[in-house]
């Protein structure tokens, strides 16, 4: 019988030590480890090889983590993890809707590192599953979601919501660029707006799944939609 490949990790990290401990736990915790000191063929260097994970350095030689990530997110679901050295940067990622997995400061623990690698491993591999199976279907001309033979018509803007949450799995979205997605034509909304609709989203929804919570508010950002076996704690 052949052998079970393990999960590759690639590290894009100019902090070489840094690189060699963060390295060394995820060996231990079961992963190949590869590690790239700039961001000058990163891209390449990704397509190429197919990482499973990506602990990208915001501050790097060569081309930096937000083109990199924009590069690669625009040509694979690849899960990113973001590093930095500055919390306050974190906001403005966030703002950015890079399409990062999870985001974390430096200097943080090697072994929450590592559970933040499994974590985000663990949900972007079931929200895919998820996203085949079809826990919702969502029918756009007809302004209808199903589930389970039950079948619920929204309005215009609670469907184009929905879809956009649906289609971001796992992924934060802020109210900024939801309210790009569900009002194209520029007009003057506040954020007031969109948590409106989605409390009026969620009321919907708990038509069709009344004991489970898909959407989740994350606390000064936005909103994450999560399928039941999906949503992970992570230890902040």
């Amino acid at each position: 019988m052949g052998q079970i490949a393990l999960p590759s990790i690639l590290i894009v990290e100019d902090e070489e030590r840094l690189a060699d401990v963060v390295g060394d736990y995820l060996r231990a915790a079961g992963f190949r480890v590869h590690h790239l000191a700039t961001g000058t063929g990163a891209v390449a260097w990704i397509e190429r090889e197919g990482p499973d994970l990506i602990l990208l350095d915001l501050m790097l030689p060569g081309q930096d983590g937000l083109s990199i990530c924009r590069e690669v997110r625009s040509r694979t679901q690849v899960p990113i993890i973001m590093t930095t050295a500055r919390v306050e940067e974190i906001d403005r990622l966030l703002g950015l809707e890079l399409g990062a997995d999870d985001y974390v400061c430096k200097p943080y623990s090697p072994r929450e590192l590592v559970a933040r690698v499994k974590a985000v491993l663990r949900r972007t591999s079931r929200a895919l599953k998820q996203r085949r199976s079809g826990f919702l279907t969502l029918e756009r001309e007809r302004l209808q979601v199903s589930h389970d033979g039950k079948v619920i018509t929204l309005t215009a803007v609670e469907l184009a919501l929905l879809a956009a949450l649906h289609q971001a799995a796992g992924r934060i979205l802020s109210r900024d660029h939801l309210m790009d997605r569900i009002y194209p034509d520029d007009r003057v909304v506040s954020d007031r707006t969109i948590d409106s609709h989605i409390k009026k989203l969620r009321r919907r929804l708990t038509e069709l799944a009344p004991d489970v919570e898909l959407i989740h508010s994350v606390y000064g950002v936005g909103y994450r939609y999560e399928e039941p076996d999906t949503h992970e704690a992570l230890s902040r």
